[in-house]
């Protein structure tokens, strides 16, 4: 079966994560998953019924997407 970027087999997912899965990937408390997602400035999240869902290749992406040059 054909690898993706992410390393998963093809056709694949990983579970989705919790947000206090995601608070705790990232250090953060969940609350503040919740004033980031209001703000629209968090990762991309998913309401599934009443529940909050990440995905984590979407985490993973809106993690890289913050990095800063410090040399500039």
């Amino acid at each position: 079966m054909p690898k993706t970027k992410n390393g998963t087999a093809e056709g694949v997912r990983r579970p989705m994560a919790t947000p206090a899965q995601v608070s705790e990937y990232l250090g953060v408390p969940v609350a503040t998953l919740y004033q980031w997602r209001h703000r629209g400035i968090g990762p991309k999240v998913h309401k599934l019924g009443r529940h909050l869902r990440y995905r984590w290749s979407e985490v993973e992406a809106w993690v890289d997407r913050q990095a800063i040059d410090l040399a500039a």
